[in-house]
């Protein structure tokens, strides 16, 4: 029997602001988006039937036209609405079989799990892995090797377990009958999955924290950058790529076709330089680095470990730790702070919370179409929102919302 995917790609993603101008899951990787990835996973599971959710901009529909995958066939459907994950799931049961998969569109990994979910012999299957947050995550409540409840976001002290759900699951055409009881909620699929447990016999897949990853903050696509990294590049330099022999190449760095890198630059991998991006003379790239297309760079920038999106241009400076997002453009002297005094984790403030970004090493988050003048400086783990305007000489130590200017410093 073969068994159908539904990628849900539809929901506003609020938690991955500023870069979320569009659905997260088109935020490219090597010159393509997250949901390609997925949907190459799952045709390598054996997949090749697969329903893809939209909101009602349809720009995934478009942007999958632009990246085709063969061998797969791929119905669009949108759901016009932000109604939730539950009322997304309920637009395709009548194109569903009795047994189908649903998952979270940026589950690259999904090759990696579907074949044992699909062999565990239970009504329904979901995977988890352990969690050292369970406040932000729904979180399941277990009886050996049954789920028997689930817990969106629970209250300190109240967890039923540590192991949060990662957004994969097996599921059938008798829970679209539960699914469709809940009212239109942002975690009705939830809700509908904790009675369907407290009734049915629902499994997990406890599956290892190294070798899992979710898409929920802006710092999250690091995660996925080094999956697709691991799994998709190699080196090499397309024809129609110019590298100046005095350039310095070292381990897998990509360089696609119409992109230049100058004189006396180091590249360390892994790097993924996209079409005509311009790389100047004496810049120093440290991997893993993923820069789009049409990203230019001045004379003397450093870059090490960042993700830039297409057209964004630097003049020198250095960046660290960062996600920036497209059409930006900075100044001379950009100096990115990466790392705290003491060296600590380093927390965001994300919907007025702070949150730990898991890592003692964070630059900014950047949207679309920045702007930031001359000798700018910024702290870390701070999130710049789209078409923000900073001044020059100015030093960022807080969020930044969108559409604002900053003309001078903090008294």
């Amino acid at each position: 029997m073969k068994t159908q995917a539904v990628i849900l790609a539809a929901g506003e993603s609020s938690r991955f602001w500023p870069l979320n101008n569009r659905h997260k899951s088109l935020f490219a990787i090597m010159g393509k988006p997250i949901i390609w990835y997925t949907i190459d996973s799952l045709k390598q599971a054996g997949i090749k039937d697969v329903i893809i959710i939209q909101n009602k901009e349809k720009q995934i529909e478009a942007e999958l036209k632009n990246n085709p995958i063969t061998g797969v066939k791929i119905k669009y459907l949108t759901q016009e609405q932000p109604k939730g994950t539950g009322d997304a799931v309920l637009l395709a049961k009548d194109l569903l079989v009795e047994k189908f998969l649903v998952l979270n569109a940026e589950h690259v990994d999904a090759c990696l799990y579907i074949k044992k979910i699909l062999a565990l012999k239970k009504d329904a299957v979901l995977t988890c892995s352990k969690t050292k947050n369970p406040g932000i995550y729904g979180i399941i409540a277990i009886q050996g090797d049954k789920v028997v409840d689930i817990v969106e976001k629970p209250q300190p002290g109240k967890e039923p377990s540590d192991l949060k759900i990662l957004g994969i699951h097996v599921l059938n055409k008798e829970f679209l009958s539960y699914l469709s009881q809940e009212p239109d909620h942002p975690y009705s699929l939830m809700l509908a999955l904790a009675k369907y447990a407290k009734q049915k016999n629902v499994g997990f897949l406890d599956v290892k924290k190294e070798e899992s990853f979710t898409l929920k903050y802006p710092w999250d696509v690091f995660a996925i950058r080094d999956f697709v990294f691991k799994k998709y590049l190699k080196k090499k330099i397309q024809p129609g790529a110019k590298v100046a022999k005095t350039a310095v190449l070292q381990g897998d760095v990509f360089v696609a076709k119409g992109a230049k890198i100058d004189e006396q630059t180091v590249i360390k991998g892994p790097c993924y330089i996209g079409p005509n991006s311009v790389i100047a003379a004496r810049n120093v790239l440290r991997g893993p680095l993923n820069i789009e297309d049409n990203v230019h760079t001045g004379a003397l920038m450093e870059l090490k470990d960042s993700i830039i999106q297409s057209g964004t241009h630097f003049h020198s400076g250095y960046l660290g730790n960062s996600v920036i997002g497209r059409d930006c453009r900075f100044g001379a002297g950009l100096l990115c702070a990466n790392r705290r005094i003491d060296r600590k984790n380093i927390l965001a403030v994300v919907k007025g919370e702070k949150v730990d970004t898991g890592s003692t090493y964070a630059g900014f988050y950047c949207g679309d179409n920045a702007k930031f003048g001359v000798g700018v400086k910024t702290m870390p783990g701070i999130i710049i929102g789209n078409n923000v305007i900073v001044g020059p000489g100015i030093t960022v130590f807080k969020n930044v919302e969108d559409n604002q200017k900053i003309l001078q410093n903090e008294s």
